[in-house]
């Protein structure tokens, strides 16, 4: 599919903030199952200092500063990619108990801010993970748990939300639900990360429309050391707020952000602000075909 991303922010502030610092991830990158085609970013007020880095993850990061009195930021990223579906492996392995990781995907296992390591969630996983099964059916078990027996609900949580409280309550939205994944996988030695990105805004006639389109989207990958020879390099991507799977993406109608340990490595937009001030925030995302 050829895509077209527009994702807007919106800040204001009143009253103005003296300066500013902030860092972004907005950019999508090139990734088995999708060709970023074009992208372009604009920031209003114009920035300062402005630096395109890569950050640890692989992912393109920018920074900028604005260091005079403002009462606004504005921020509009515009990405046109084609995405594709990779082709399943002719096999997967049966799960085992896993040998530790290679020390290059040791990051991936190990416990992060939003997906803390808890016997709880080992005990969330563990029926699902038999001896003998394939590993991508055991996971897309788990995947489908999470789906049926959490719900979605816009505006439950917020990003300080504990995983604790949704494992609890039983309710809250993709991210969460991918911190929940990811903190399940990993309680069983297995490199799981955070995706980020987006949903296709309308789907193709006689589909149903996904949970969580118009909006920045989140899901999980995880990592089978078996098939890193394959298309995907061995990542099978699970969408537990939609229960959609695949190899190198949940589907064509998902465009990739960034990949981090949890959110806390790619929240789309953060920043510092100098001045006593209060803020709204408004945010839109569309993502239409070409």
């Amino acid at each position: 599919m050829r895509l077209l991303v527009s994702h807007l922010t919106r800040y204001r502030y009143a009253p103005a903030v003296q300066a500013s610092e902030h860092w972004a991830h907005l950019e999508p990158g090139h990734t088995p199952s999708q060709q970023v085609l074009q992208h372009h970013l604009s920031i209003d007020p114009m920035p300062v200092d402005a630096q395109r880095q890569t950050d640890a993850w692989g992912n393109a990061s920018l920074h900028w500063q604005l260091p005079l009195p403002h009462d606004h930021l504005d921020v509009l990223s515009r990405t046109e990619v084609l995405t594709r579906t990779l082709p399943a492996p002719p096999s997967v392995p049966c799960w085992t108990q896993q040998a530790a990781p290679p020390p290059a995907m040791l990051h991936w296992c190990e416990a992060s801010p939003h997906a803390p390591s808890d016997s709880v969630f080992a005990d969330l996983a563990r029926p699902h993970f038999v001896p003998g099964k394939p590993l991508d059916q055991c996971a897309q078990d788990l995947c489908a748990q999470i789906h049926r027996e959490w719900a979605y609900m816009p505006q439950s949580t917020d990003i300080d939300t504990s995983i604790y409280h949704v494992l609890n309550t039983r309710q809250g939205v993709c991210q969460d639900f991918a911190h929940l994944l990811i903190a399940a996988l990993r309680s069983l030695g297995l490199p799981a990360g955070y995706v980020s990105g987006y949903l296709l805004t309308e789907p193709p006639p006689g589909q149903s429309r996904l949970i969580g389109a118009d909006a920045s989207h989140a899901w999980v990958r995880l990592w089978v050391p078996e098939l890193q020879s394959h298309a995907s390099e061995g990542w099978l991507h699970l969408d537990p707020t939609n229960h959609r799977h695949g190899w190198g993406s949940p589907g064509e109608d998902h465009v990739q952000l960034a990949v981090g340990r949890d959110f806390s490595d790619v929240s789309p937009l953060r920043g510092t602000l100098q001045g006593d001030t209060r803020q709204t925030l408004e945010v839109g995302v569309t993502v239409e075909p070409l």
